[in-house]
């Protein structure tokens, strides 16, 4: 999930008038598909139903035979909403929302290739296309993303003396304490390690030392050699020195972002997200790619909300049409300036690159056809990430060999079951 709202109230669902009745074929012979999807606004006037009603009304004047049934519902009821409907046979044809991997394990998906034209399907961003596959097969459709990098407080650095970003995890530790040495209020490098997304932090830093949550056959590695000298350099070269929060385990990204808006804090990861928000905070910062243990990465981390197509209805064909619509440039470009999202699609990409009107996301454009992603494919890697939220973060505090162990197992047991 990239965008929390709070546009909806608790357990409500907002229905467009379009579509009239439920999905399904009308006396006419007019198909309805019904769509359901996140809202990504935070109040009523940029709510998500706002841009999908629209979307809806243009196809519908293309495909008079297709009527389009549009239900948005806010991110914290969606999962829990959409579980109801497939148990009580009122399947969406079109979901868009934050996961699709139980849906694959349940067999209720089409694959992309039978619900995207060649065209659709050959413009979706490689590494995102392919973060939408299980076995091989692609059945996650990528809606919109988002990517990491290094934020840090330009004027806070060049006051310690640094003049220009870190690239390394040596220049990281150098910085670190330059800042600290200068100013000693401010926390020199954020590492949010606690349970609103460690997974995320985690990940950021074994990339840069080779490392990550899985090997080369799908396995899980939590505690392969690299991670567990990723997180022993963290913990004698930051933690312990004193150059970031006192308990990385118990902070959460919240507050680190909150702190480099407010000028506490000199680097961390971010995302675009914090863009605006070290503006509203007056903070002159900088962006740069994700500094790895011997130089800094041609890649990130890369997070992605997904589309995905239903079976049960029959509507194959009309999910074709409506899907090839709503993925075309003027659609996916318009959401994504709407909610300052980064794009999926190769279009919408060279658009936002060369409108010269995103200059703020320029960093993150050159690295998403990089990025790296969780095992988003694996059907236990929702309860695996529920555990290195839990606990990873301990590993900067506590024997890194010890607590990356016991994840490791915790991850082939829940594997085990699935």
């Amino acid at each position: 999930m990239l965008v929390l709202s709070a546009a909806c109230a608790a357990g409500a669902l907002v229905l467009t008038a379009c579509g009239g009745g439920g999905a399904g074929e009308s006396a006419d012979g007019s198909v309805t598909l019904k769509l359901v999807a996140a809202d990504y606004g935070d109040k009523a006037s940029n709510s998500s139903t706002v841009y999908w009603e629209d979307v809806a009304k243009r196809f519908e004047a293309a495909n008079p035979d297709i009527k389009v049934d549009v239900q948005v519902v806010n991110w914290n009821d969606i999962d829990a909403q959409v579980k109801t409907m497939i148990q009580s046979g009122n399947v969406p044809d079109v979901l868009q929302t934050g996961g699709y991997a139980d849906k694959v394990a349940d067999d209720l998906l089409h694959k992309a290739e039978d619900v995207l034209s060649p065209a659709t399907l050959d413009n979706l961003v490689d590494t995102f296309a392919e973060a939408g596959e299980v076995d091989g097969v692609q059945y996650g459709i990528p809606f919109v993303s988002s990517a990491r990098a290094l934020f840090y407080n330009k004027k806070l650095l060049a006051d310690a003396g640094v003049t220009e970003p870190p690239k390394s995890w040596a220049d990281i530790k150098a910085a670190a304490e330059a800042l600290k040495k200068k100013n000693p209020d401010v926390v020199p490098y954020a590492l949010p390690l606690g349970p609103e997304e460690a997974q995320g932090e985690t990940l950021i830093w074994e990339l840069g030392n080779g490392g990550g949550y899985t090997g080369e056959d799908g396995a899980y590695t939590l505690d392969s050699k690299a991670n567990v000298e990723t997180f022993q350099w963290l913990r004698a070269h930051l933690v312990e020195p004193g150059l970031t929060y006192g308990n990385p385990a118990a902070t959460d990204r919240k507050t680190a972002f909150a702190d480099f808006a407010a000028g506490k804090v000199g680097m961390l990861n971010g995302h675009p997200s914090l863009i605006q928000m070290s503006k509203d905070g007056g903070v002159d910062y900088g962006v740069a790619p994700i500094p790895g243990k011997d130089g800094a990465l041609d890649s990130t981390l890369g997070v992605a909300d997904w589309v995905m197509a239903f079976k049960d209805s029959g509507h194959q064909e009309e999910i074709r049409k409506f899907l090839d619509f709503a993925y075309s440039k003027e659609n996916t470009l318009k959401f994504d300036e709407m909610y300052n999202l980064m794009p999926v699609t190769e279009d919408t990409l060279q658009e936002m690159t060369s409108s010269g009107k995103h200059k703020d996301l320029e960093p993150f454009f050159e690295l998403l056809p990089k990025a790296s992603f969780y095992p988003l494919g694996d059907t236990s890697w929702d309860a695996v990430s529920a555990e290195i939220k839990k606990s990873g973060g301990t590993a900067v505090g506590e024997d890194p060999a010890k607590v990356l162990g016991d994840l490791q197992k915790k991850a082939e047991q829940i594997a085990a079951n699935q």
